[in-house]
């Protein structure tokens, strides 16, 4: 069984990427970061930047645009950091949901084991 990207032309690849094997080292990107889109695709640009963009439109985690691309993460992290350099994706981690401190569920534990 072959997995995406990894049967895939290694020039096509270095092309894509412009022969980078890695995003810099001040990349945001990570599995869960959320990217969105802030513009539309523009005539001239390169097929999976305009891709990246249309599945964008709502925001995306990374490895769900690896995913549709059927690339291998760290080509996608290369281009996506090409697209946040140009101003074109932005990019943040998804919030945490607010848990409670680990004291007040213990002191709500006691408590409930008193009544």
């Amino acid at each position: 069984m072959s997995r995406p990207g990894r049967d895939d032309a290694p020039d096509r690849l270095y092309t894509l990427t412009g022969g980078r094997s890695r995003s810099g080292p001040d990349s945001p990107f990570d599995l869960v970061t959320l990217v969105l889109a802030e513009c539309e695709p523009a005539p001239g640009m390169p097929s999976e930047h305009m891709a990246i963009l249309r599945m964008a439109q709502a925001p995306i985690a990374v490895v769900e645009v690896s995913a549709e691309l059927r690339l291998p993460v760290s080509i996608t992290k290369i281009l996506l950091s090409d697209l946040l350099a140009a101003g074109r994706v932005s990019a943040r981690h998804p919030r945490r949901s607010a848990l409670p401190d680990p004291d007040t569920l213990e002191q709500v534990l006691v408590g409930l084991r008193n009544l």
